[in-house]
């Protein structure tokens, strides 16, 4: 019997958390969560939260359910709200829909919530499961949970190498290491995240737009260039910010005139501190801040180091092309000094890969210290 229950148990998480994934890049700051009112072993209700400050998804399902709420089991892939903010608390619309049971996936980690959710659907005499499938609950709000729980945003470390590891030629041209699919999936990871950083070189050597561009549409990240003493351009791609808003960020010794003309333009100018370079401790906590909560590094060799170096990365996503390139000079995904031994490398846990055209994805978490800077 209790054999019986945990398998329909996941049965029907998976169908939440499926819900939950298809709103995957519009509910940021919010997690991502979907809900499902099953009884009788039939489905009466779903719902997925759509964006910050729209309803939850208990809402969403509860309602489509009705009066076969009362008596069901409600499947959520995160732990309802027990507090008021834009939205009523989903625990009381829980109780008094008739529900006579919860299966929660995640505990939520915002300190207005974390447990508080479970224990008031308990006093009421709800039956609570927690933790159906919770490792995929937990990985599907990964950005989220690290947010909450470090005041830090999640940062994903993206690159795209040839077999032998280079980025480009010596000349500095890169377009394109990868095929048509492995690019559209880039777009969908920016689509994916609050915001994409980069370097100062990437902008002089590409002048990328740093934009979604997915045939369906999509939401433009904030763009985030780490730029010491404010070489920027002017009239780059990256400082029209009619697409997409612009923040950059330098040390004190950037000239006070070149800050005043790029936020002529609308670009946001933020100083870390004295130098000599961007102090990343400072970018990443004011992010956190504004509420981003997840970063799509698309970054150069030189500040890919730095990131790997001081901790910052929490994920990485390698686009390796079937593709030789060779050649001393033709630049590497990681540069700056490497350890003395093999032993010392930075290894990835929970490695996966996955392939797009010709191209595979190679995605894993760094295996990592305390953050420095």
């Amino acid at each position: 019997m209790e054999e019986e229950m945990r398998i329909e148990d996941e049965r029907w998480m998976e169908l939440a958390l499926s819900l939950a994934e298809s709103a995957r890049g519009q509910t940021s700051p919010n997690p991502l969560v979907g809900a499902v009112v099953v009884k009788d072993g039939q489905l009466k209700g779903s719902g997925v939260h759509l964006k910050a400050g729209a309803p939850h998804a208990e809402v969403y399902a509860l309602e489509m359910a009705g009066e076969e709420a009362r008596g069901s089991t409600l499947y959520v892939t995160l732990e309802p709200c027990n507090h008021y903010g834009r939205t009523p608390p989903c625990t009381e619309k829980t109780i008094r829909s008739g529900v006579k049971r919860v299966v929660i996936g995640s505990t939520d980690p915002d300190s207005r919530v974390s447990g508080e959710g479970i224990r008031r659907l308990q006093d009421a005499g709800l039956s609570v499961t927690v933790g159906v499938l919770g490792d995929r609950c937990d990985r599907l709000n990964e950005a989220y949970f690290h947010h909450r729980r470090t005041g830090f945003p999640f940062v994903t470390l993206k690159t795209a190498v040839t077999l032998d590891g280079k980025t480009a030629a010596p000349s500095g041209d890169s377009r394109w290491v990868t095929g048509p699919a492995a690019r559209e999936e880039v777009h969908r990871l920016r689509h994916h995240h609050d915001a994409v950083l980069v370097g100062i070189g990437t902008v002089l050597q590409d002048r990328p737009r740093l934009t979604v561009r997915l045939p369906g549409g999509g939401s433009h990240p904030l763009r985030v260039v780490l730029d010491s003493t404010l070489r920027l351009p002017p009239d780059t791609p990256v400082t029209d910010v009619r697409e997409a808003p612009t923040w950059v960020f330098c040390t004190d010794r950037a000239d006070r005139e070149k800050e005043r003309g790029l936020a002529d333009r609308g670009v946001r100018v933020v100083r870390t501190g004295p130098g000599p370079r961007v102090n990343l401790r400072q970018v990443f906590r004011r992010l956190g801040e504004e509420g981003i909560i997840s970063v799509l590094a698309e970054s150069g060799g030189e500040l890919n180091a730095s990131l790997l170096r001081e901790g910052w990365v929490d994920k990485m996503m390698v686009f390796i092309a079937p593709k030789i390139l060779g050649g001393k000079e033709s630049p590497t995904a990681v540069e700056g000094n490497a350890p003395g031994r093999m032993a010392d490398a930075l290894s990835l846990k929970e490695v996966s890969i996955r392939s797009f055209g010709e191209d595979f994805c190679l995605t894993g978490y760094p295996k990592k210290a305390e953050k420095g800077g």
